[in-house]
């Protein structure tokens, strides 16, 4: 339960929980394991078998859109709906929940940003024990297996997918609780009774009561009658039919919090099998390897959104955000499994030919193969339904596409937000952050925004600022502002209980507050001591909130302010496992269990839309959040949280925004040097230099470490990042056309090897180099004292350039590229035309205007292609007007012609083509330059040993249509 407020004083509570974070750094012991966590327990002890499912065919309705279906647990007699779509662009839908439940069950709302129109399904064969679905033009089909029940969907004569092939299926309904002293008493009389009846009506057998399972009158009218689900007169034993009495199912403790459930036990669960793939991957946060191991001997990956100090490596632990998206990759095919379930919920692993189910080891023989590798996946989530999309692919571009589709893409993030960011829990005071922006400054090295944390507030009161600290916040952001700069607040969720905070009076006199079990406001202990958690599941709650953001509400704040989200998971110091009670109440009455992994994604959307109205709808929003679900790309970027500054940290970091990306966060990020620990300075520059090559670029520190703005290690080590950041900022045009690009069509900007070599087997499991876009390939350095680092170029027959040296590598091999404290080796590939702005600037709003570079590296066919995007940086004008420019530069038949990849897009901008280099060039006799209105020679220099041709000042305008000539 939550505590009381005023029962200690805050310097104690944050004492208290400082304690805590050194604990939960080293304890593992503050979160659960799989066998302490009921459900998930109950879940994994349905073993592989005969599942007691059988679907009922002859209950088959076939609508226009989707096809119906009853199922049956024979053992307790409760009959499930399955709902069956087959969805426009290769995605299947499969919907489970109970057929007449008690109460409504959650059903997950606000995520799916829409539904694809849906194909027009027909039964194309049936027997005596399957049916048959076509499932639209693309050549799917679903074979539904009566008993025990399963599907398996296919492609001609591939098998893509079983559901339900191992029989773990495991879908608690809901029940009366018959524990209780009334329940006793009426099950003692009802027994009696019984008795009784059987005295004289010992020829009819006993059907199992609605509480037992059995179907009420009801569900016999709507199933037809329950006997053709089997020999329903036989009264199930207590094992099978009801999870009623185990230890768990109707209260749970841990450590010394006790969850009351009274809804009883409400789990779901489902198998998926996957021939063919050994490859899986995704459901972050997880600070783990990009390929997902298996989960035998082991807990399964767990999906519970947490505020974990100090995080341990290498584990299948939960961390501050989830996303129930799994992809499976082969160099056969790319599928996705996206489980819309927002309650804490496990995925186990497991990978074998082994357990392979007869029907796929008879497509095995079908197609002529021996055995082939499988892979089984299991949810199990606590609450809700079964609700699940698989997506086919076949393309790993095309999975990424049709999640997004669901979901939403990356929002287009403003391009100040993609400049380096730099921040530390605290600036002190408004003096600190005019020296911090002083250092930049004579030190030369670029930035953006600088961050705020928590004590910048008055006592912690979020919206306010500490009186005597920042005693003038407008004009310490109108000073950045002066310099072309922004400013990053954080404003968390938990919020101080004290009756002369405005912003608590508010959210308590509106009721906007979650409550407990027993209809009080909930609170806990957090940051500013007594805490409340307003209810962002509540639409009103969120348009409050939003309005919170309007200049005239949050004092002092101006258009260059920006919001930081963090312990949005959410953080409660007092509550189970750092969070909040599971039997704390939402609006519409919802239990927290059911949506606890929501709450983060609601915070961030209420800030994001904040931002947006108090421009007026104008400009778009820069939110940064910890805690993340599927759809939170919409709102803004996301990082790893709380990491060290350890080398093994910096290594991770790589492979756990890839999982982000592939889930569709693409704006995401690590905290440069590490949050905990205090970084040497080759550590430090190392991490700079990986950040600079991430999407989002942020340098932050715990409270206790030791000061670390770039100038403080030295006059080397500043040249060193000073060069990382520069380089960010030269890429700034490429980034942000990646940005656009993934906006639009859904792909990561920083993606894993294979999503461009699908059938390159080699790319399968590396995760310490990576693709920005589909053009550069990095391989930071992250191992200490590294003299060289092994890099994989992939791609038969194609080429790579090292961005530093020009020199050019052919494909596919692994290049021993030694490294110096200066080098980040970088490739671009052969075939690609990358823009830079090279002109050294403070911040991406001074580069406004200036001119361009374009590097053209030449495929072995003398091709290549690129573009950019162009608009104001800050607004929505692209959208809702039609303001950029979306130019695309064609490298072919020795000309290099610029036209507009997108002619509704018109933007006007003076920037100018300053240089084009050419990576693969031999030298011509003259370069010829065609404008619109004329032709002009143009100077170049050309490098014989490397083969680099410079073309100087064409002096074109970069949004004109132009052509240059090598003759």
């Amino acid at each position: 339960m939550a505590a009381a407020p005023g029962r200690r004083r805050p310097a104690v509570l944050l004492w208290a929980a400082l304690c805590l974070a050194t604990a939960l750094a080293v304890d593992r012991s503050n979160f659960k394991t799989c066998e302490q966590s009921g459900f998930c327990r109950r879940q994994r002890g349905l073993q592989p078998g005969h599942s007691p499912y059988r679907a009922l065919l002859e209950s088959l309705q076939l609508g226009p859109d989707a096809a119906r279906l009853q199922l049956v647990n024979e053992a307790t007699k409760v009959p499930l709906l399955l709902e069956l779509w087959g969805l426009q662009g290769n995605v299947t839908r499969i919907r489970i929940k109970e057929l007449n439940p008690l109460r409504p069950r959650f059903e997950v709302p606000d995520v799916l940003v829409a539904e694809p129109p849906a194909e027009r399904l027909a039964v194309t064969g049936r027997d005596e024990g399957s049916l048959e679905l076509s499932l639209g033009p693309a050549g799917h089909r679903l074979l539904v297996t009566e008993k025990p029940f399963r599907m398996d969907l296919l492609q001609g004569r591939e098998l893509l997918c079983s559901v339900n092939a191992r029989g773990l299926l495991f879908f608690e309904h809901l029940r009366q609780r018959r524990d209780s002293f009334s329940d006793k008493v009426s099950s003692s009389v009802g027994s009696l009774w019984d008795k009784i009846k059987t005295l004289f009506h010992r020829d009819t057998p006993r059907e199992p009561t609605a509480e037992e399972g059995g179907a009420t009158e009801e569900q016999e009218e709507t199933t037809g009658g329950t006997e053709d689900a089997g020999n329903q007169s036989e009264k199930p034993t207590e094992a099978t039919a009801e999870a009623a009495e185990e230890p768990g199912s109707w209260e749970e403790t841990f450590k010394t919090h006790t969850d009351t459930k009274p809804n009883g036990p409400t789990s779901v669960g489902l198998d998926f099998s996957l021939p063919g793939f050994e490859h899986v991957y995704g459901i972050p946060e997880h600070a783990d390897s990009l390929r997902l191991r298996t989960t035998r001997g082991g807990d399964p990956y767990r999906l519970y959104n947490l505020d974990v100090f100090q995080y341990e490596l290498y584990n299948p632990m939960a961390l501050y955000g989830s996303v129930p998206l799994l992809l499976a990759h082969s160099a056969r095919r790319t599928l996705g499994i996206f489980w819309l379930n927002a309650a804490e919920t496990w995925v186990d692993i497991s990978s074998n030919t082994a357990g392979k189910t007869l029907f796929g080891k008879l497509l095995d023989y079908m197609q002529g193969g021996g055995e082939t590798p499988q892979t089984d996946v299991r949810w199990m989530s606590e609450s809700g339904i079964v609700d699940v999309f698989l997506l086919l692919g076949p393309t790993p571009a095309a999975v990424a596409g049709q999640y997004t589709a669901l979901t939403g893409t990356q929002a287009l993030p403003p391009l100040f937000a993609l400049g380096y960011h730099q921040s530390r829990w605290n600036y002190n005071d408004e003096e600190d952050v005019a020296a911090v922006e002083r250092g930049f400054e004579e030190h030369a090295v670029p930035c953006d925004v600088l961050w705020l944390d928590i004590e910048h507030a008055d006592g912690k009161r979020y919206f306010t600022w500490d009186p005597s600290k920042f005693p003038r916040p407008r004009d310490m952001l109108e000073r950045l502002a002066a310099k072309k700069r922004k400013m990053v607040s954080i404003v968390d969720p938990h919020i101080k209980v004290d009756s002369g905070y405005r912003v608590h009076n508010e959210l308590r006199s509106r009721g906007f507050y979650v409550k407990t079990k027993d209809g009080s406001d909930y609170e806990g202990w957090c940051w500013p001591g007594s805490a409340a958690y307003p209810d962002f599941t509540n639409p009103e709650m969120r348009a409050w909130w939003a309005s919170m953001f309007a200049y005239d509400q949050y004092e002092g704040s101006t258009e260059n302010l920006f919001t930081w989200n963090d312990m949005n998971e959410p953080s409660v110091f007092s509550g189970p496992e750092v969070t909040m009670h599971k039997d704390a109440v939402h609006h519409g009455g919802w239990e927290h269990r059911d949506l606890h992994n929501l709450y983060g994604l609601y915070v961030q959307m209420a800030t994001a839309e904040g931002q947006i109205q108090r421009s007026g709808g104008q400009h778009r929003p820069f939110v940064l959040s910890r805690a993340f679900f599927a759809g939170s790309q919409r709102y803004g970027a996301v990082w790893t949280g709380d990491n060290a500054a350890e080398w093994e940290h910096l290594k991770i970091s790589i492979p756990m925004c890839l999982s982000f990306g592939l889930a569709g966060l693409s704006f995401c990020g690590a905290d440069v040097g590490g949050f905990f620990k205090n970084p040497e300075a080759e550590l430090l520059v190392r991490w700079y230099q990986a950040g600079a090559f991430q999407p989002f670029f942020r340098a932050h520190a715990h409270l206790d470490t030791a000061r670390r703005e770039p100038w403080l290690f030295g006059e080397e080590n500043v040249a060193l990042i000073r060069a990382a950041v520069r380089q960010r900022y030269a890429l700034l045009p490429f980034w942000y056309t990646a940005f656009y690009r993934s906006h639009r069509h859904g792909l990561p900007v920083m993606r894993p090897l294979w999503m461009e070599y699908p059938e390159d087997t080699t790319t399968f499991a590396i995760d310490d180099q990576y693709m920005i876009d589909r053009a550069l390939l990095v391989h930071p350095v992250t191992e200490q004292g590294a003299r060289g680092v092994q890099v994989y170029l992939p791609g038969k027959g194609e080429v790579w350039y090292d961005v530093a040296s020009h020199q050019k590598h052919h494909a596919p091999q692994t290049l021993y590229v030694p490294v110096t404290m200066s080098s980040v080796p970088v490739f671009q590939r052969g075939g690609t035309v990358v823009p830079r702005q090279e002109r050294v600037r403070r911040s991406t709003e001074c580069m406004r205007g200036d001119p361009f570079t374009l590097y053209v590296a030449l495929s072995p066919q003398g091709t290549a292609e690129g573009d950019l995007f162009l608009d104001d940086g800050q607004s929505f004008d692209y959208k809702t007007k039609a303001r950029y420019l979306h130019r695309q530069f064609t490298f072919a038949g020795n000309t290099l012609t610029a036209s507009s990849a997108d002619p509704q897009g018109s933007f006007d901008t003076p920037a100018w083509l300053e240089r084009v280099v050419i990576l693969g060039a031999g030298k011509p006799a003259a370069v010829v330059l065609r404008p619109a209105d004329g032709s002009a020679r143009l100077d170049f220099h050309h490098e014989a040993e490397t083969s680099v041709l410079t073309l100087r000042k064409p002096g074109v305008r970069i949004g004109d249509d132009w052509a240059i000539i090598l003759r």
